[in-house]
């Protein structure tokens, strides 16, 4: 990209013989050539404030892009920042005026659900880990059974929505959770999650989200939304969701796969497209924090969007 201007990216999904075409268009204008390394292209939901998912800094101008994500099978199209104005700001790690910042006291049995939690959220994904290598195996055969992985580095992950072959350098920004997350969906929601990954459902956009990178914000923007990095919470969300922790110490991978589903459906009802992905993950932040102050939720599997879940 070019460092002094910024640039954006979008994705579009591609069937048949289209697959093997991607077009760059450049920042400064030039005419557009055919990309010599097809279904690749970067984007990035949370680098304008600096918290960006993938711990980089942000680029130079207030609307710059600076992680790399990448998807297969997509179109490539690259254009000035400014081009895109303000329509794109940071999703995940968006920090409103409006949020209350109080402090609240936790049980025995909440901290240490919550400590739990925060040791899960500081493990980094090591590719040289058997554990860590042995899940992203696992998350492959629960995403395309029948389908043999020629390898941890392979072509093939593109087709999940991966930067390229190497799916391990995606998880940078989320850790080793956004893959405990992806894997206890496939697992535990296989129905949704096939609809999510194979986007089945609906009148789909000609340009989608990518289905990885949006698992990774999902993971990052719940974390920064419950604030679960302090040392406890100083939101009324917080504190709500600690209670149902406590009830279920995966009431976290819960709230995941109830939080991408939910982005899908409203994605799903807003006609989106690429360019709305921010619109569509702010209003399903809205209706998440709705939800959890619902007096009757006692259990995350209170939640009325948790009825979206299929087994």
């Amino acid at each position: 990209m070019d460092g002094s201007a910024g640039s954006f990216v979008a994705v579009r999904r591609l069937s048949g013989s289209d697959r093997a075409a991607a077009f760059h268009h450049s920042s400064s204008g030039a005419s557009p050539h055919l990309a010599s390394r097809f279904g690749y292209f970067l984007v990035c939901f949370a680098c304008i404030y600096g918290d960006c998912c993938c711990s980089l800094p942000p680029r130079g101008d207030a609307y710059g892009l600076c992680c790399p994500y990448a998807v297969a099978a997509a179109e490539v199209v690259t254009g000035s920042s400014a081009w895109i104005g303000r329509g794109l700001s940071c999703v995940c790690a968006q920090r409103r005026d409006s949020d209350a910042r109080l402090s609240f006291d936790l049980t025995p049995v909440q901290e240490e659900c919550l400590q739990r939690l925060q040791n899960r959220i500081e493990v980094q994904y090591d590719s040289a880990n058997r554990e860590h290598q042995e899940a992203l195996q696992a998350l492959w055969c629960a995403s395309f059974p029948g389908t043999e992985l020629r390898g941890l580095i392979s072509e093939q992950w593109k087709e999940m929505g991966w930067q390229g072959k190497d799916p391990s350098t995606d998880f940078r920004g989320g850790g080793f959770i956004s893959l405990e997350n992806l894997l206890y969906f496939s697992r535990n929601y296989p129905k949704s999650f096939q609809e999510l990954l194979r986007k089945q459902n609906g009148d789909r956009a000609i340009w989608e989200y990518p289905f990885a990178v949006a698992g990774v914000n999902i993971t990052f923007m719940l974390i920064q939304m419950l604030d679960l990095q302090a040392v406890k919470p100083r939101s009324l969300f917080g504190a709500v969701f600690l209670k149902l922790l406590s009830e279920n110490d995966r009431a976290f991978d819960i709230l995941y796969c109830i939080t991408f589903k939910l982005m899908d459906q409203q994605w799903l009802d807003m006609h989106a497209t690429y360019m709305d992905f921010n619109t569509v993950m702010k209003s399903t932040r809205r209706q998440l924090e709705r939800e959890l102050l619902i007096e009757d939720i006692q259990r995350i599997e209170d939640m009325p969007s948790y009825r979206l879940l299929g087994r």
